[in-house]
């Protein structure tokens, strides 16, 4: 097959051939309530990492701080689970000591910008519990959410009660209905003797601030924090510490050649993809980027409203974790999201998958100059 438009540049009208791509907008995935908890543990992207492959930024003293932390937290969670207070040596309590009820709270709560090795550090932590995977989940907070809706409430805390640690990423606050829900979830599995950690860009006391009245929610929001010591975590973003800029987008003839020429790419056209992400719950993103080698996209432009960019950053969040690379033309990435969308309340999700795509595009210029 050869496509070629008379507004390519002539150094780029040359015959697309190879096999034929894939298409995300073709894939209806249905995943199965088993599979959300046999794959809450870390990304792919995570699999290898351990504290001692984490490179603390040697002017900022609360990266290395937040290693001896975890290090500490982790070494601390041996023995059996049980009811609250019935963890031997968590949160300081000495191995050898009687169980008793804790004094503080039962979880560490990383707070930083984006890019600063937050998810880097919360892996290791699961990586260095001693249990045996079944023991101990990690997952986003949306994916948390979706295990909630897909097994219900009373399912979901008896599936993790007997866990050792539970891991949350991205912690994220968006709706009154999602506050409730999770305090009342930490709230249970606490009481079970399942440790927690969790990582945000926002302080377990502010979560809600800007999306919501979270003066009404307070309470809730209060008692969240008080299953946390936070650590903040400085720095810059790791991903752009030092490298160069994302490559510019390409041209719509240079990412469908490129699609055709990687076996295992997709190629969609980006406003067909955003109408196909709202017909497809955001529980199953993580399947429909299952066996995929690259994205391409035609046609990036800024998203048209929330509910879109939103689910976006869900995509961006899956690709990232399974290391995806994302070649597009059209708009570059940093435009995704408008000025106002950048100044609200869910601006952070947003700045965080402009840093995660833009990473993926780094990952992806390759596949357009194999050269």
């Amino acid at each position: 097959m050869t496509t070629v438009s008379p507004s390519t540049p002539a150094s780029d009208r040359t015959p697309i051939t190879g096999t034929a791509p894939l298409s995300l907008c073709a894939r209806e995935p249905r995943v199965p309530a088993d599979r959300l908890v046999a794959e809450m543990v870390p990304p792919p992207r995570f699999d290898s990492v351990r504290f001692s492959t984490y490179v603390p930024d040697p002017d900022r003293p609360s990266q290395r701080e937040a290693v001896q932390v975890l290090e500490e937290f982790a070494s601390g969670l041996g023995g059996a689970p049980g009811p609250a207070g019935g963890r031997r040596g968590l949160f300081g309590f000495g191995r050898g000591r009687a169980p008793k009820a804790p004094a503080g709270p039962r979880g560490v709560y990383l707070d930083g910008g984006y890019g600063v090795g937050k998810t880097h550090l919360l892996a290791s932590l699961w990586h260095a519990t001693d249990a045996e995977p079944s023991r101990k989940a990690f997952g986003t907070f949306v994916e948390l959410t979706n295990l909630v809706g897909a097994l219900g409430f009373q399912q979901t805390v008896q599936t993790l009660s007997g866990h050792r640690l539970l891991c949350i990423d991205e912690f994220e606050l968006d709706d009154p209905g999602d506050t409730v829900l999770v305090s009342s979830l930490l709230a249970r599995l606490v009481e079970a003797g399942v440790a927690l950690a969790a990582t945000s860009n926002t302080l377990p006391g502010k979560l809600g601030e800007g999306r919501f009245a979270a003066a009404d929610f307070m309470r809730e929001i209060q008692g969240l924090s008080a299953h946390f010591r936070a650590l903040r975590i400085d720095g810059e973003d790791y991903r752009h510490r030092g490298l160069p800029e994302a490559p510019a987008p390409y041209t719509d003839e240079q990412v469908t050649r490129a699609a055709h020429a990687t076996g295992g790419a997709s190629l969609d056209d980006f406003a067909a993809l955003l109408d196909h992400l709202a017909r497809v719950h955001p529980s199953r993103y993580g399947a429909l980027t299952d066996g995929l080698s690259a994205v391409c996209l035609t046609g990036v432009r800024p998203v048209p409203d929330q509910s879109t960019a939103l689910r976006l950053v869900v995509l961006a969040d899956r690709l990232y974790d399974r290391e995806v690379p994302v070649l597009a033309s059209g708009q570059p990435f940093d435009r995704l999201f408008g000025e106002e969308m950048l100044r609200g309340g869910y601006r952070k999700k947003y700045f965080r998958a402009i840093s995660r795509l833009t990473a993926l595009a780094r990952d992806a210029a390759p596949l357009a100059d194999p050269h």
